[in-house]
């Protein structure tokens, strides 16, 4: 009796010990198969990042030879300083950190005043320019090429820095908006805490938001640096002095003055402008990750 008992008890453990191999089966092939699709992902932006930096250590024969070489041998140094001899590429990339630099200073004073004004402080119609800052983030940039482009003409701004700089001091409403984002996910016992001690809204932003707000600044110091690191638009617009040319459009002018193509050597001046974006990204990869993950928790 007892081992018949057994024997009816043994049946659903088996099927429920089979049932969960097969659940844990199913799992790693799902995990497997996420595995090789983020894989041949990230290969089709790795690869031409590879190509780049291989063709820009590769001879003229190299560069034409059936199949690819990856690895160049011999590895041809003289392409980098060849490059920069070919065109002034260190004044245009001393022109390119200029504006970078100005218009990340104008971005980091101006973004987080503006964010932490709709965030934390209560005022009568306060959605509605908030709603509008937004829709300017929908509005395309062509749209208000032309105008733009006739104020700086009427104001004298043409061929200066200052229409790539002076905007940013004024706000961008991306940042803005991250930063907004980002500020509303802060206990408002801390700004309450620091009112009752007598604390104004500067120094309430000054010494407990912005400390704690280092994920999202490194999200906006990533975004900001890059987009005014590899602007090609605005420079082509309003830059016409060959003097003041970034490396953007210095790397435009590198393929049109070339009487004959290497490659290899407009390939080592693209990943010339392309290490600094490479490393910061490295230097604040943690903190970008982070603040991407948070700045979307509460609305």
């Amino acid at each position: 009796m007892s081992d018949h008992v057994a024997g009816r008890s043994g049946k659903p453990a088996l099927k429920g010990a089979l049932w969960l191999d097969r659940k844990s089966v199913r799992q790693a092939l799902r995990r497997l198969l996420l595995y090789v699709v983020l894989t041949l992902l990230a290969a089709t932006f790795v690869i031409p990042l590879v190509w780049m930096i291989s063709t820009s250590f590769k001879s003229i024969e190299q560069q034409a030879a059936w199949p690819p070489v990856w690895i160049p041998d011999p590895i041809v140094w003289r392409n980098f300083p060849d490059s920069f001899n070919f065109l002034p590429l260190g004044r245009y990339t001393l022109n390119t950190l200029a504006i970078t630099s100005l218009s990340l200073i104008g971005t980091l004073v101006s973004c987080p005043v503006v964010a932490y004004a709709f965030a934390r402080i209560r005022f009568p119609g306060r959605d509605a320019p908030f709603i509008v800052l937004i829709a300017t983030i929908m509005l395309p940039g062509a749209v208000r090429l032309i105008p733009t482009y006739l104020m700086y003409e009427k104001i004298g701004w043409l061929n200066t820095y200052l229409p790539l700089v002076v905007p940013s001091f004024f706000g961008t409403p991306f940042y803005i908006f991250l930063l907004r984002q980002y500020f509303r996910t802060f206990p408002e016992d801390l700004a309450d805490a620091a009112r009752i001690d007598g604390a104004g809204e500067f120094t309430i932003l000054w010494r407990i938001f912005l400390p704690m707000a280092g994920p999202a600044l490194a999200v906006v110091v990533i975004f900001d640096f890059q987009a005014h690191w590899n602007d090609f638009f605005g420079p082509l617009i309003y830059l016409n002095k060959e003097e003041m040319r970034t490396l953007a459009l210095g790397l435009y002018y590198f393929r049109a003055y070339q009487d004959t193509t290497n490659w290899g050597q407009m390939m080592a001046a693209a990943t010339s402008m392309t290490v600094p974006v490479l490393v910061l990204f490295a230097l604040f990869q943690r903190h970008f990750i982070q603040g991407v993950a948070l700045t979307g928790m509460k609305g």
